[in-house]
């Protein structure tokens, strides 16, 4: 008997030892999104923008688009809508940030590394879209509410990162895909923000594209795809960067791309190209 529970125990460790490491989001399933509703906006290259995230919203900026947080005041979204504007919610996808109303609605589980040079934040375990589905939705249903016109699903390019997390490319691609179909299914249209190396896989479910410094880097002619199919890029260059401006605009001319020149921490401040 002594010698068959050996036997017995040597084949659990070894099927033990065999078995691969289970990924999370494997055992978790995706939850699936509502179909997406009969229309959103669809926005077209060339449209003028404004983007601030911090201060207050300075509503007197001529811009056809504005940029700014989902918990701005109601006030301010509806008076750009008064004058015809067009208001993306800016809401953060990949990152945990302390200072959010829903911040204690975060499993510790999802929690990984600090965020690095942002103070607050911490990387996001994207595979789990199971225990994020909730404070995601909730977020888009206030988009929603309030009235704004698109997303800006911001640290959705992630998996290259020093997240504590071995997250892939695919995990990426999946959770991106998973947010168009909730933001499409509220009625809401939504952009790519930056993640170059994903444009040709989600060009089919993002409505725009925003990009954060790609003419001073020389990535710009990755997002033209969005271009060519009729779909605006919104690009920002920043004043802490010894970036060329005047060669940024001169670019954006020829290939219909509106460039701003704004400050690293995104207040009121803009300078547009002649």
């Amino acid at each position: 008997m002594k010698y068959c529970f050996t036997l017995l125990t040597l084949f659990i460790l070894a099927l033990v030892s065999c078995t691969p490491d289970l990924d999370p989001a494997a055992m978790n399933p995706i939850p699936s999104s509502p179909p997406p509703a009969a229309d959103w906006w669809h926005p077209e290259p060339g449209l003028t923008w404004q983007w601030q995230l911090d201060e207050e919203v300075d509503t007197s900026v001529d811009a056809e688009v504005y940029d700014v947080d989902l918990y701005v005041d109601q006030s301010v979204i509806d008076e750009l809508h008064t004058r015809g504007v067009k208001v993306i919610c800016y809401i953060s996808v990949g990152s945990w940030e302390d200072w959010r109303p829903d911040v204690d609605q975060f499993p510790a589980e999802v929690l990984g590394k600090a965020y690095e040079g942002w103070k607050g934040e911490k990387w996001l375990d994207i595979r789990r879209i199971d225990l994020l589905a909730p404070i995601m939705r909730a977020r888009l249903d206030l988009c929603a509410a309030k009235g704004f016109d698109a997303v800006e699903p911001d640290n959705i390019e992630i998996y290259d990162n020093n997240t504590g997390f071995p997250l892939t490319y695919a995990d990426q691609l999946t959770y991106a895909r998973w947010l168009a179909d909730e933001a499409h299914a509220r009625g809401l249209a939504i952009g790519l923000k930056n993640a170059p190396d994903m444009v040709a896989d989600s060009l089919s479910f993002f409505d725009f594209a925003i990009t954060e410094d790609a003419f001073y880097y020389n990535w710009v002619s990755q997002m033209l795809p969005f271009i060519e199919n009729g779909k605006p890029v919104f690009a920002a260059e920043y004043t802490d960067m010894d970036v060329n401006f005047t060669a940024a605009c001169a670019y954006g001319r020829q290939h219909k791309i509106n460039f701003i020149l704004k400050n690293r921490i995104l207040t009121a401040f803009r300078k547009t190209c002649p």
